[in-house]
């Protein structure tokens, strides 16, 4: 085994089981673990992320598991940043390090480095979240695919914080987000390693189901109330969360908030995939597969 730094990244669809890969694999590494998962930064979100239990965070090492306030605008490139810093600490004691997520923009970030995009002054950024809340997604996908139909194919649009970001880029510049882009990688200090988990459709379908079940008995709706005065952030305009603001403002009933949310984790997991299956490369096993991921992992170690 080489001593050159490596992250071994493990990626897939909500609910397929990534904590529990990540921790056996800190476990056998004897390293930390780094979650690159967009939501699961904030320590008011907590049910409705499926964060690593207490319990779960004892058998590792975590960083990025409530490190931010949900009051704090925080976005790829901040994470590209501070987690580049982290790594370069934890790799003075460690030749391995795990990194976990859902969040394919968080982990391109990480492994290949952002294109420079322009900061858009803050009224601009102020009036496309107002719109935001005031007539929902729709509309601003809409807007963007007539503005930048390139980049509303590359970007993940049901993500709002996404569609956001690239109208701040066209109406700061006034020049679509995809004209910025460009097809270099950030030259790294590590190789990144992508292990991709799956399972057939159905037994995900079902898992996810089950854990919204798990998520509603745990509190999820309580969670939400607390946060109904950030409802605003885009965060919580997210799968989860917008479904139970909705029934709070009684727009859908408690059961028909419940269906949405699990109707619309199955489409995440969708575009999960099909974003993993794009972005990287991406060797892909089935959970319980350990023995083999391990294989594969240290023959590219």
């Amino acid at each position: 085994m080489s001593k050159e730094k490596s992250l071994v990244v493990v990626v897939g669809p909500t609910a397929v089981g990534k904590t529990s890969l990540a921790i056996r694999l800190a476990q056998h590494y004897g390293t930390s673990i780094v979650s690159a998962d967009s939501r699961q930064f904030y320590r008011q979100l907590t049910i409705g992320t499926a964060k690593p239990s207490t319990e779960e965070r004892r058998q590792a090492p975590h960083y990025f598991i409530d490190s931010h306030s949900i009051e704090e605008t925080y976005s790829a490139g901040d994470f590209e940043r501070e987690a580049l810093t982290l790594l370069e600490k934890l790799f003075q004691t460690q030749d391995v390090v795990i990194v976990v997520g859902g969040s394919g923009l968080f982990i391109k970030a990480l492994c290949e480095g952002l294109d420079e995009l322009p900061t858009a002054p803050k009224p601009i950024r102020d009036a496309l979240n107002h719109r935001l809340v005031q007539d929902g997604l729709g509309p601003l996908q809409d807007y963007l695919k007539k503005i930048d139909p390139q980049g509303y194919e590359q970007l993940d649009v049901e993500n709002p914080q996404r569609v956001i970001r690239a109208l701040e880029v066209f109406e700061s510049s006034g020049r679509p987000m995809s004209s910025f882009l460009k097809a270099e990688t950030a030259k790294r200090p590590f190789k990144c390693i992508t292990v991709g988990i799956n399972r057939p459709r159905e037994e995900l379908y079902e898992l996810i189901n089950n854990r919204v079940d798990v998520m509603m008995d745990k509190g999820l709706l309580a969670e939400v109330e607390q946060l109904l005065p950030y409802r605003s952030k885009p965060a919580l305009l997210t799968v989860g969360y917008k479904e139970l603001f909705s029934y709070l403002d009684g727009d859908l009933s408690l059961v028909e908030a419940v269906a949405k949310i699990k109707q619309n984790s199955r489409r995440y997991a969708k575009r999960q995939i099909t974003w993993f299956k794009k972005h990287g490369n991406t060797q892909w096993f089935a959970p319980t597969a350990f023995d083999h991921i391990i294989q594969w992992v240290d023959e590219q170690l």
